[in-house]
């Protein structure tokens, strides 16, 4: 029997004892035990932010992004490794996908968000505020990595998951993370873990792991740290009030297990597509992962004329579920994550039994195929039927994690929207509708105690990543009972590992801390234009002051002309009334090309291409007359990254392999008054210099 490793410090070690027992879930068989006596937790914490915290925060956002992504493909190859392992935890082939691959999919999704992100080890966040009447004095908002470790607390259902989709985002951000998953299926995250270490990818001191007990990880906790948890509120509770967190004002970030509920629509008979997608969701939900998701689906809310019809279907289909060893073929759902896991589900099904009724399952009258359900944790499809839910309220209020949920009624969608909020906060809830007013009327009424809400229909079903699957880029959470916290949430999440700060100074002091252009700053003048330069050689600050043009009648005509833009404003003077128009004014498009014209440089030079517009605004009217000009400054710039080699013997595209960047520019075009006229943001893809 193999004893799980922790890694500390740079180190594999075993704990001083034999500690818990792990176990075959569908054997029963002992595989490995797990201890973390001996360990210094002061010694892990200090290595995460001596060590792994400034390697982590000297790499840019970008840099941290590529690491993630050839992380994820190194774990991908080593998959079938992983899913060797994931068999003894009770699950099948397709819940192990979820877990393995949907991990390593959240190192991918967040790679690829380096690009949200600005080519630095710090971001700057919103639009900055103009605090004085000349502009002189301004303020923004900075985000810098918090220079503490990221601790998470994981559950046993999802030994990959857990881990990767929380470390995705720490990492990205800057900071190391040291990672607790729960006992019973931690010789999985072991696995996973090593080989990451073993990639040397991540800088040292970037993942640190406990196989073990993390008691008393917490009381060496700091304010620049941040406690993440998953598992039962109950657990998260306490956690939470620990006197430490409290003490130091460290975030804590709780996702607990929530009494989610899927809504069948009003409009959605048996002879509508929406009832069989229904059935079909729910049925996924209780099987999946045998029930131990904290997403499944409690609570199963359908018309009261529906009842009987959606029993029999439920219980079709459960017939044809398979349960036994997944390694048998034709075998649909896995086993228990562990006796201990069996024993608890049993409790909680007898104290619902007691304002309820089994409708569907029995504990004891249930066949598994290829393995002995006497030894292995399994237990089947249990379904309760509350004909009362507003009266017999045990099926809000407890919860079986595994394979079980309760089928109640609704009058009306008001009805629905009432038993949905009486789980007391849940990370989702769905609605099977083809009537978009119901569906509606739901969202928004249930939506205050929901984390996320899923509306299925014809239209979406089979692109629909489902009821139960947090993605990455979403916010994955919920109010009340389901903890209060968020996880992931594409960038938004990131920022849970970042520090906001406020500066404020003049436009010049604030552009070269953040190393973008702030209005009203102070112009370079290089005395060459600056489509001239390369990309090293461009600094932030730039500026060109074009010639001017004055705009005739002419001009807006011809532009009408070419464009096809014929609107009133630009052609007709005599239904200017009314209008804020004083004559015929130029169109908006036109300025921002003739400002083209006057800040181009046309021979051929660094300036590859242009690459778009993030933003424009038409401030001022320009009436014939007018006469503009261009501050044209450059505002940012981002390294672009190497291309990929090509397969051997493909051949070569012309600019294949041209190392380049991209340049923002500020564009502020002003009239002879001084005014500004249009503001834009273009820009351009510039060769670099050295090509070597």
């Amino acid at each position: 029997m193999a004893a799980l490793q922790n890694y500390i410090a740079g180190e594999w070690v075993s704990g001083a004892s034999q500690g818990q027992t792990l176990f075959n879930a569908i054997t029963g068989d002992a595989i490995a035990s797990a201890s973390s006596e001996g360990i210094d937790f002061s010694r892990m914490t200090s290595y995460a932010r001596k060590t792994g915290g400034p390697a982590l925060r000297k790499l840019t956002f970008h840099e941290r992004g590529r690491r993630l992504k050839a992380l994820a493909l190194h774990l991908q190859n080593k998959k079938e490794d992983f899913y060797k392992l994931s068999w003894a935890t009770g699950a099948t082939r397709a819940d192990s996908w979820v877990d393995i691959e949907g991990g390593i999919g959240n190192l991918f999704s967040y790679a690829s968000l380096r690009r949200q992100f600005p080519d630095e080890t710090f971001c700057v966040e919103g639009d900055p505020a103009k605090l004085s009447k000349n502009g002189t004095f301004i303020g923004h908002h900075i985000c810098v990595p918090k220079e503490g470790v990221a601790i998470h607390i994981n559950a046993f259902n999802f030994p990959v998951w857990g881990m990767l989709e929380k470390v995705a985002v720490n990492w990205l951000a800057g900071v190391p993370a040291i990672v607790k998953p729960a006992t019973i299926t931690s010789f999985l995250t072991e696995a996973v873990a090593k080989e990451i270490i073993a990639s040397g990818i991540l800088p040292e001191g970037a993942l640190q792991l406990i196989c073990g007990s993390a008691n008393g990880l917490l009381d060496h906790v700091l304010n620049q740290d941040v406690v993440t948890f998953t598992g039962s509120a109950t657990t998260g509770k306490l956690l939470k009030a620990h006197p430490r967190l409290l003490q130091e004002a460290v975030p804590f970030n709780m996702e607990a297990d929530s009494l989610n509920c899927c809504i069948l629509g009003l409009d959605a008979s048996p002879d509508k597509p929406e009832f069989d997608i229904f059935i079909k969701e729910v049925v996924r939900e209780i099987t999946t992962k045998a029930g131990q998701k904290c997403t499944a689906v409690r609570r199963i809310i359908v018309p009261e004329n529906r009842i009987e019809e959606v029993r029999v279907a439920l219980g079709k289909r459960l017939a044809q579920n398979t349960i036994g060893d997944p390694n048998t073929e034709g075998v649909r759902m896995g086993s228990l994550a562990g006796l201990s896991q069996l024993k608890e589900v049993r409790e909680k099904v007898e104290q619902l039994s007691k304002s309820q009724k089994i409708i569907i399952g029995d504990f004891e009258k249930f066949e598994v195929k290829g393995a002995d359900k006497n030894k292995g944790a399994f237990m089947p499809p249990i379904i309760f039927l509350n004909d009362n839910p507003f009266k017999n309220t045990d099926c809000h209020n407890i919860e079986a994690f595994g394979p079980v949920s309760t089928l109640m009624p609704y009058k009306t969608i008001q009805e629905a929207i009432d038993l949905a909020k009486m789980g007391k906060g849940s990370l989702v809830s769905s609605v099977v509708t083809a009537d978009d007013n119901s569906a509606k009327e739901y969202v928004l009424g249930a939506a205050s105690m929901h984390g996320r809400i899923l509306i299925l229909n014809a239209d979406c079903a089979k692109e629909s990543t489902g009821h139960g699957s947090p993605l990455p880029l979403l916010v994955h959470g919920g109010p009340g009972r389901a903890g209060g916290g968020e996880e992931m949430g594409g960038k938004r999440g990131v920022f849970h590992y970042l520090q906001r700060t406020a500066i404020q100074g003049s436009p010049t002091t604030l552009t070269k801390i953040t190393n973008q252009y702030q209005y009203g700053a102070k112009y370079i003048d290089k005395k060459i234009h600056p489509f001239k330069r390369y990309f090293e050689e461009l600094e932030i600050g730039e500026t060109l002051i074009t010639a001017t043009h004055t705009v005739t009648l002419k001009n807006i005509e011809d532009f009408a002309e070419l464009s096809g833009d014929h609107f009133y404003a630009h052609m007709d003077a005599g239904s200017l009334e009314g209008t804020i128009f004083t004559g015929r004014v130029a169109h908006g498009y036109y300025i921002l090309s003739r400002a083209a014209g006057l800040f181009v440089d046309a021979p051929k030079g660094p300036v590859l291409l242009n690459y778009g517009i993030d933003e424009c605004r038409f401030t001022k009217p320009v009436y014939p007359g007018s006469t503009i000009g261009v501050r044209f400054t450059c505002k940012e710039k981002a390294e672009q990254e190497a291309q990929a080699p090509l397969p051997e013997g493909q051949p070569i595209p012309q600019g294949y392999g041209i190392k380049k960047g991209i340049v923002k520019w500020l564009v502020d075009v002003y009239d002879e008054t001084g005014e500004t006229v249009a503001i834009a943001t273009i820009l351009t893809m510039v060769k670099k210099k050295d090509q070597h």
